[in-house]
């Protein structure tokens, strides 16, 4: 009757132990030691971190695919006026500094041999042309400097340097081609006329209050006794 007792005793003892040991394993995270808890969440830290790594390695891939679509997002967006969805050149036509006209023949030379439409914008046949370039760039430059649909390539040694790269044919992709190479019957291919108001003299004689001749600037033409042409600008 004893050994039954005693045995039924160490089998309540048994039962009560196991029973704390669950309910210590059920114990809430709130009780839990905060190190533990601590060095747990450290370990989505690496995830988390190649996970960032992999999103950005992605949208770079996407940049560099639009990038190779359009060459031009590589270039800085100055659009001159009127010059979104075109080519715009601006030259000088003057011979004073030598090398900036071979400059501007050049360049001028490599957009007629693809072929593509472009306006150029002669600096020393308006000095609104001048004055809008400095404008669009900021500061004061010196011409050949192309921009293509509202981005700026640049001079003579950038677009010469694309040209030899392979780069400038793909910068045109969209433009306008060229087909005709006659000259403008009116102008010559040099966007502007002699003033008809004026006569290139940029003075004009009006009658005055009392009967007398007054002689006034010609308020058509531009420095140079010029205006645009007005077939082919």
């Amino acid at each position: 009757m004893k050994s039954m007792k005693g045995t039924l005793l160490l089998k309540k003892m048994k039962f009560i132990q196991s029973l704390n040991t669950l309910k210590h394993t059920l114990v809430p995270h709130h009780h839990q030691n905060p190190e533990v808890i601590t060095s747990a969440l450290s370990v989505s830290e690496p995830i988390k971190d190649f996970k960032d790594k992999e999103e950005e390695e992605v949208g770079a891939e996407f940049e560099d695919k639009d990038i190779k679509n359009n060459p031009l997002l590589n270039f800085e967006e100055k659009c001159p006026p009127e010059g979104k969805e075109c080519v715009v050149l601006y030259t000088t036509s003057l011979r004073s500094i030598r090398k900036t006209f071979e400059d501007c023949q050049a360049i001028r030379f490599l957009l007629e041999s693809f072929k593509v439409k472009f306006y150029e914008r002669d600096v020393s046949m308006d000095l609104e042309f001048r004055e809008e370039l400095w404008r669009v760039l900021g500061c004061r430059v010196i011409p050949p400097k192309l921009f293509i649909k509202g981005k700026y390539i640049g001079g003579a040694d950038e677009v010469v340097i694309l040209h030899e790269q392979g780069m400038l044919k793909k910068l045109f992709e969209g433009i306008p081609l060229v087909l005709n190479n006659t000259l403008c019957a009116c102008c010559g291919n040099k966007r502007f006329v002699v003033c008809f108001n004026c006569n290139g003299s940029r003075k004009v004689f009006v009658d005055g209050e009392s009967g007398n001749e007054l002689c006034i600037r010609c308020p058509d033409c531009n420095e140079n006794g010029l205006v645009k042409c007005s077939i082919c600008c």
